[in-house]
């Protein structure tokens, strides 16, 4: 039995990263026009980052099934930064504290700690959508493409294991 061409496990692992480096090239675009983006924001963009250098590595070195299975686990972790993101959003559960509002236990606070906690806080907050498009937030929408390089990604890994008779 032969193996099938890398070049084609490749080229979709190649994709998967360019998708990524779409996404955050989206977000440094929004974030030149104004949109600051919050702590779980941030967040997401490092596992696209990981998944750019490691398409740098397909395209440089080729396909390993070592960088496909780090190129799908980075698109799942931004996929679940994201989910969590828009849950954070939603209400469906508590965000970061440093950038969803609060300032913590207040009942034993002096003013002049409490005023250190206010001067501390995080401006951007996590758990309001500063741009929504199509009633989806930029969290939604990075969850969704997300879910969809994570798609990619496994299919490189499955054309990297078919073998042709």
């Amino acid at each position: 039995m032969i193996r099938p061409s890398h070049s084609d496990t490749r080229t979709w692992a190649v994709l998967a990263a360019a998708g990524s480096a779409a996404l955050l090239a989206g977000a440094f675009f929004f974030q030149a026009l104004g949109y600051a983006p919050c702590e779980l924001c941030l967040l997401q963009r490092w596992p696209h980052a990981a998944a750019v250098v490691i398409g740098l590595a397909v395209a440089a070195t080729g396909f390993r099934r070592a960088w496909g299975l780090l190129g799908l686990v980075a698109a799942i972790l931004a996929t679940a930064f994201a989910i969590y993101h828009v849950g954070v959003e939603q209400a469906w559960w508590a965000g970061p504290s440093a950038c969803s509002g609060g300032l913590g236990d207040l009942s034993a606070v002096s003013t002049d700690e409490l005023l250190a906690r206010i001067r501390g806080a995080q401006v951007i907050r996590c758990d309001q959508p500063s741009w929504i498009f199509l009633g989806l937030s930029m969290a939604a929408w990075n969850a969704i493409l997300s879910a969809v390089l994570v798609a990619v990604w496994a299919l490189s890994l499955r054309r990297s294991g078919r073998r042709k008779p």
